[in-house]
Order: structure tokens, then sequence, then C-alpha cells
């Protein structure tokens, strides 16, 4: 089957405080989107790629493309209100069955072998969600009370969500007429939909780069 990508760009960047949103910050030279499009060219240079931005952001990435003599070949999806609507509106670029990997635009440290681990437990289960072990102890609030939990149980999600085309695209219009707020991810949504979610090992350095911290981070393990 046929191995697409949709990555969901459409950051703001009010955690940087910066007037740039996130994922156009350059590190190493270049954009951080920029890098997220290559760890997936790198896994599969066959595949398709959509990136789904703000309206207002496009003509600036394109801009951003044309300076860094950027050429790896993706779509544009105009992104929505939410991000729901935004991976909805990325999903309507494929036309036809496979495997869709959906993936942050600021996480450019996935490695190829979460992605390969991805696509193939999606290709043989219909789905897996990338996942990694708590390393730090965790209290769950309640009202003015905070009680420790057996940090064991729980895991911290990642992306990309890596998705059966058409039982996804279900998956989103099953949802359609809920709150979207309620959906944290793309994993929420499918499983809303009555389906099982499978797990697979992620990468620790596959981070989310939101806060300035995190860019330092960033800076350091792409000198590495």
């Amino acid at each position: 089957m046929k191995n697409y990508t949709i990555i969901v760009a459409g950051g703001k960047g009010l955690r940087m405080n910066t007037n740039l949103p996130k994922q156009f910050i350059p590190v190493k030279g270049k954009p951080i989107l920029m890098h997220t499009i290559e760890a997936f060219f790198r896994y599969d240079n066959s595949m398709q790629i959509v990136v789904v931005l703000p309206e207002s952001d496009v003509a600036f990435w394109k801009e951003l493309c044309a300076t860094h003599s950027f050429s790896i070949q993706h779509e544009i999806a105009v992104g929505g209100e939410t991000r729901f609507d935004s991976v909805q509106n990325g999903l309507k670029k494929i036309t036809e069955n496979g495997i869709v990997a959906i993936h942050d635009g600021v996480r450019p440290f996935v490695s190829r072998e979460t992605i390969h681990r991805c696509f193939q437990t999606a290709s043989e289960t219909g789905n897996a969600i990338p996942a990694i072990e708590l390393v730090d102890s965790i209290r769950k609030v309640e009202n003015e009370r905070n009680v420790a939990v057996n940090r064991t149980e729980y895991k911290l999600i990642q992306t990309p969500q890596v998705f059966d085309v058409t039982k996804v695209k279900t998956a989103y219009e099953t949802a359609s007429t809920e709150n979207k707020s309620m959906f944290t991810d793309d994993a929420s949504v499918f499983e809303f939909a009555g389906n099982t979610i499978n797990l697979v090992e992620g990468n620790r350095e596959n981070i989310k780069i939101t806060t300035a911290f995190d860019l330092i981070i960033a800076e350091a393990m792409m000198k590495d």
C-alpha cells in the first residue's frame, strides 16, 4: 500500500515569545518544518507529503522554500479553525487508500526506526501510535487534593500517529459533529469511533518544540 504523510504546522510561537510561527524558526540554518519534512522523505522518498498551514502563512512558506532551495515535493493544505479541522483538510488531499502518518510539524527528531515501526504496525493492524515511558513521578490532582499514581500505568504519546487511510477518514467523519476540543490528538478521534489503539515504541529524542527551552535542546541535538 502507498504511504502518505500529513504534517500539521499551525503553531503561532506564543510560548516562544516570538512573532515568527514556531515551525518557521531556524535551527541549524533552516526552518524546523523543513527538518521535519526531510525525516519522512529520508524514510520513503516516494510517499505523498501534505503540509497543512494556516492560509496566512502559505505565501511566507513558499518564500522560505525558495530562499533555502528546498525542493522536496509536497502539497499544501489550508488549515482550519482547530487542529481537528486542519487534519481533515489534509486528509482530503489523499484520494486513494493506503497508510497515512499524521505528524506535528515541530517534531523534527522522529527517528527512522520510529517511523518504520509505525508504518509497519499500521499496515498490519490499522493503526500505530508511538509512546514512551514516563521517567518522572506523577501525581493526580483532584479538586484541592493530589495523590500519587503509578507511572508504569501511563505513557507519553508522540507523533507520527499512523492509520489506514479509509479507517481514519471514517473516524474523522464520525467525530465531526462532536465538540472538537475534546480530541487531544488523532488517536483520540480514532478511539472515539470505536477503534482499539495500538501503541508502539517511540524515541525519546522525538520532542515537540514548543518553548524557548525546547529550542535550546533542539539546537544542541542538531549539533550532534
